[in-house]
């Protein structure tokens, strides 16, 4: 249910159907059964989005004349406006645990392999197609040993990243599950990784957050 006086408050995502930190917002807004109105960004470079989020990143979030960029800090606003149904655990170490491995994708794994980077990497450091493929590969394999590890350390079996429900965690993992398999990257050794990301798959809230079920998927 909705917190106080923002029951009424139409939310607006600025995003594009291809951007990941963008579907994991669209994940936790379908997960607590929040509406919103999707706002296709054309380019994030423009001046018009930049009025928005001066970064120039997406996505962002609008509500109530206040625009909100960072996926993490959305998804902590709409846990604090909306906090039924949660997308983290009630006991506090597990919530703890969703925030680490959350991060480990939003704060350490996406900043290095997202399209700025890569075309920083090609366009101005003169790095080969093939060179730009190895750092690519080089940090998801960093960070999805590291994942791995985390989601078998707990007991074997739950069809979720922490349990029995789907968390952030989850939020984060299957969008840059995709991306790992759009740059041709090998998953094998990760199989706890790969189940959870076709239980999660198979939820409503996941399959209409993919790029090709959004408005602007050309």
């Amino acid at each position: 249910m909705p917190c106080g006086t923002w029951a009424d408050m139409r939310l607006r995502l600025h995003t594009r159907h291809q951007n990941s930190a963008g579907e994991r917002v669209r994940i936790v807004l379908n997960l607590k059964g929040i509406e919103y109105d999707y706002v296709a960004v054309a380019s994030p470079r423009s001046e018009g989005y930049r009025t928005i989020n001066p970064q120039g990143l997406m996505p962002a979030l609008e509500i109530d004349g206040h625009a909100i960029a960072q996926s993490s800090a959305i998804v902590e606003l709409l846990e604090d406006l909306y906090p039924d149904p949660s997308v983290f655990p009630a006991d506090p170490i597990e919530r703890a645990r969703v925030r680490a491995f959350a991060s480990l994708i939003c704060a350490d794994l996406h900043p290095l392999n997202n399209q700025r980077v890569r075309r920083y990497l090609s366009g101005h450091i003169g790095a080969s197609d093939a060179a730009v493929q190895d750092w690519y590969a080089h940090w998801i394999a960093e960070t999805f040993a590291a994942l791995e590890a985390e989601v078998v350390a707990h007991p074997t079996g739950n069809p979720f990243c922490f349990g029995e429900l789907p968390t952030f965690a989850d939020a984060c993992l299957v969008p840059q599950m995709a991306n790992a398999r759009r740059f041709g990257c090998d998953l094998s050794p990760y199989p706890a990784l790969v189940r959870i990301d076709a239980n999660c798959s198979a939820l409503d809230a996941f399959a209409k957050a993919r790029p090709d079920s959004q408005p602007d998927v050309p």
